[in-house]
């Protein structure tokens, strides 16, 4: 999920920067040290999307920077238990396929992809034994997160499924609808006699 996160810091600003409009050299200093920034609270930074206030700038001895105690908005991404995401195939093998979903790739292994036997072929793609389902690299999906580690916080890893209703492939889901829906009459017309 997308969060807009209001945080408060010491923005350091270098000598170098201090010809710059003070604002926009706060900005480019906020980016470099946020951007790609990934933790557990906070998620992956995405970007700055405001800077609401600097306040007066202080010199430490022996630094020669400027430290500007700033409030601003970071827009982040941190990927919730049971989220269902959109998202893009982005790569297959033979264990699973990868999907893109915004900043960060998530796996999907291959038990997960498709509620069938699955098999594996050379042309990256994955199909389904007796559902005839197949699953290529740039099919737009929906898959729901049941995993999230950040044991190497540089790089978190995140499990999805697209094995139950309402998931899979984009044109997969009206399909699991309209036959939830005929199971439902027929279930009605049944308890109606």
């Amino acid at each position: 999920m997308f969060y807009k996160v209001k945080v408060k810091d010491h923005v350091r600003v270098p000598p170098e920067k201090f010809g710059l409009d003070l604002k926009q050299a706060v900005i480019e200093e906020i980016k470099a040290k946020y951007g790609g920034f990934i933790s557990k609270e906070l998620g992956m930074v995405i970007d700055v999307s405001n800077l609401e206030d600097v306040g007066e700038g202080i010199i430490i001895p022996g630094d020669g920077a400027s430290y500007y105690q700033s409030t601003f908005d970071l827009l982040t991404f941190e990927p919730e238990m049971q989220e269902v995401i959109p998202g893009k195939i982005r790569d297959i093998a033979d264990f699973g396929a990868f999907i893109t979903m915004g900043p960060i790739d998530g796996m999907i292994h291959i038990s997960q992809t498709i509620n069938d036997f699955v098999s594996f072929s050379k042309d990256k793609v994955l199909q389904g034994k007796d559902s005839k389902r197949s699953l290529k690299v740039n099919d737009k999906c929906r898959a729901r997160i049941i995993q999230v580690s950040y044991k190497d916080i540089a790089n978190p890893k995140i499990g999805l499924t697209m094995r139950q209703q309402g998931l899979g492939r984009d044109d997969w889901i009206p399909e699991d609808l309209d036959k939830t829906s005929t199971k439902t009459k027929k279930t009605e017309e049944k308890k109606g006699k």
